[in-house]
């Protein structure tokens, strides 16, 4: 069981900027030592031969392999394009230069 105190209630309420009422004060002391006492049961974990993870679920990239394909005819691709010129989209600018 953690031995945390109003006190330290209150030193970690002025480093976070927080202004308690007493209730508050004695509401937020019985979280946190619950919160503490939670943390002491993990450090009693038998964690022999755990490799330290970034990550509490294992990750990985499923990627596909890069495969060259055909692209679609210039003609076919600007189709429904509004406005064209030199086989590329015509847009307005956006920036000024």
């Amino acid at each position: 069981m953690s031995k945390l105190t109003l006190k330290d209630v209150e030193k970690i309420a002025h480093l976070a900027r927080l202004e308690l009422t007493e209730d508050e004060k004695k509401l937020y002391l019985e979280q946190l030592t619950a919160v503490l006492d939670y943390a002491a049961v993990l450090d009693e974990l038998d964690l022999e031969g755990v490799l330290p993870s970034p990550h509490a679920v294992a990750q990985q990239n499923i990627l596909r392999d890069d495969v060259i394909e055909p692209s679609l005819p210039i003609e076919d691709t600007l189709h429904n394009a509004p406005q064209q010129a030199d086989n590329q989209f015509l847009i307005q600018s956006v920036l000024d230069e």
